[in-house]
């Protein structure tokens, strides 16, 4: 008779519903991978930004309502945060000067949503983690006003049943609990999207997976929480800390966390989906009318709703993404690994890096993965996110002696995997001028040490040393990194002189 459950006003029927809708789903999936009913892949890449609303004296601003108003663009929507904005930009083939035509549509909408930003004392902030924000900004009061956003923070906060804990230990400590999943809102990434056919979806997934740690390494942009200076990279730990349903008995137990980088190389995308169902409970169990299968022997193709709506709430690194275009099913691979920032031409850097190595990796005579173990890669994400541009990381050995060996990932970078990603681009008939340019961002931030976080910490203690308190400084160092930014020469070139 439907008794009501705590969480949100889902009933129990509810969400035997949702199950049986997901196991069609899935049933429907395999079916259209098996009658071979997908897309054939346009080369085609897409990008989203995840971005911060901070003022001039560099603290954040809980306007994004406001912000978004005066740009007035479907381009830009809300985040999670009251300081969040997203710019999602169109779909790009892959190919010619599509690295730079990239950087100039950004710099084009980022700079006038900077410009409508000004107009309420505000501006865009393009960085992993702003270092001004207070555990006193990160509540549910400031939470986004769309419906979307308190429903999740009730279910997951119903599902996990006591505060969350956020504990992480770096160069210094942070022990804080939290009330609601606010804190997740701190975590401004960049998604790398690449469609793929059925038949390349596991090579490109399992490419992906290898070189998150090297991404990270090269990438990090997220040194500081709550006055804290944590890891390099500090969203991965904070994101799962602040998104885990598990109280610590059912951690203690095993049980995955929504938050994952995952356990073992795949064969099928279908494995990923078919993981989701089984490894995690439905968060928000809303069904619509689609009968999935009947779409499906009806000639249709259905969308799978219920199917796209779970795997939104898993957060893998790496995520497989179902989506219509046109009717006709499409397959994606959502690299979620890299925080936002810091320049554009950084961001565009770190897209040439991943989509040319992962093109060059993919097609290996012998696969990266059967080379490594899944415990060495998600190791090595752990590593790059700890100690970002000075991580070693454990890699195959060149040739076929096999075995693995320590080796510091700037070396790493430059000596092995730059010319992979030069191939790769290459193969996407990417413009030899694009390639070098923006590969030779890559290059420069490992020859001179220098990424992100790596600067910011360095301005920090810089201006630690100059006599000024810790809040002091962290203001400083994001005036000084957004200025830097919107000048925006890439990050290995900033000068290194004690914040302003």
């Amino acid at each position: 008779m439907g008794e009501k459950v705590v969480a949100g006003g889902f009933d129990l029927s509810d969400r035997q519903r949702y199950r049986r809708k997901l196991q069609q789903c899935l049933a429907g999936l395999g079916r259209l991978l098996a009658e071979k009913r997908f897309d054939r892949p346009k080369n085609l890449m897409g990008l989203e930004i995840e971005l911060n609303l901070a003022g001039p004296d560099g603290l954040p601003r809980m306007m994004n309502a406001q912000v978004l108003d005066r740009i007035a663009s479907r381009d830009f929507q809300t985040e999670l945060g009251m300081f969040n904005l997203e710019v999602n930009i169109a779909p790009h083939r892959l190919g010619g000067r599509v690295l730079d035509r990239l950087a100039e549509e950004l710099r084009t909408g980022l700079g006038y949503a900077h410009r409508k930003a000004a107009e309420v004392d505000a501006g865009i902030v393009m960085i992993g983690i702003l270092p001004t924000l207070s555990s006193n900004d990160l509540v549910s009061a400031n939470l986004s006003e769309v419906d979307r956003y308190a429903l999740l923070n009730d279910q997951i906060v119903a599902a996990r049943g006591e505060d969350f804990i956020l504990d992480i230990d770096g160069v210094e400590r942070l022990n804080c609990t939290s009330t609601s999943i606010a804190p997740e809102a701190a975590c401004t990434s960049v998604q790398l999207h690449l469609q793929v056919t059925p038949g390349r979806f596991a090579q490109v997934w399992n490419a992906a997976q290898a070189i998150a740690a090297v991404q990270i390494a090269v990438g990090a942009n997220s040194p500081f929480l709550f006055g804290r200076e944590l890891w390099r990279e500090s969203r991965p730990p904070l994101f799962q800390q602040a998104t885990d349903t598990r109280p610590p008995e059912l951690q203690a137990q095993g049980v995955r966390p929504r938050t994952w980088f995952g356990e073992r190389w795949v064969d099928s995308a279908y494995e990923l989906f078919e993981e989701n169902l089984r490894y995690f409970p439905a968060l928000l169990p809303m069904c619509d009318d689609e009968e999935p299968l009947r779409v499906l022997d009806d000639g249709g193709v259905p969308r799978l709703q219920e199917l796209v709506l779970h795997n939104g709430t898993v957060y893998r690194w790496n995520r497989p993404v179902y989506g219509l275009a046109d009717g006709v099913p499409h397959l994606r691979v959502e690299n979620r690994v890299l925080p936002a920032g810091p320049t554009v031409t950084d961001v565009v850097a770190n897209a040439a890096f991943y989509y040319g190595l992962v093109r060059a990796l993919a097609e290996e005579s012998r696969p990266l993965w059967t080379r490594m173990p899944f415990e060495t890669a998600a190791a090595n994400f752990e590593t790059a996110c700890r100690h970002g541009i000075d991580a070693e990381l454990q890699w195959p050995r060149p040739g076929r002696g096999g075995g693995l060996t320590r080796v510091p990932a700037v070396k790493l970078v430059r000596d092995e995997l730059l010319p992979l990603a030069a191939a790769g681009l290459d193969a996407w008939n990417v413009e030899p001028a694009d390639r070098d340019f923006y590969l030779g961002a890559i290059e420069g931030r490992c020859r001179r040490r220098v990424n992100g976080a790596s600067w910011q910490v360095d301005a920090f203690h810089r201006a630690l040393e100059s006599g000024m308190d810790r809040e002091a400084a962290l203001a400083a160092v994001t005036r000084r990194y957004s200025e830097l930014m919107h000048l925006g020469e890439p990050v290995h070139t900033w000068p290194s002189a004690p914040a302003r």
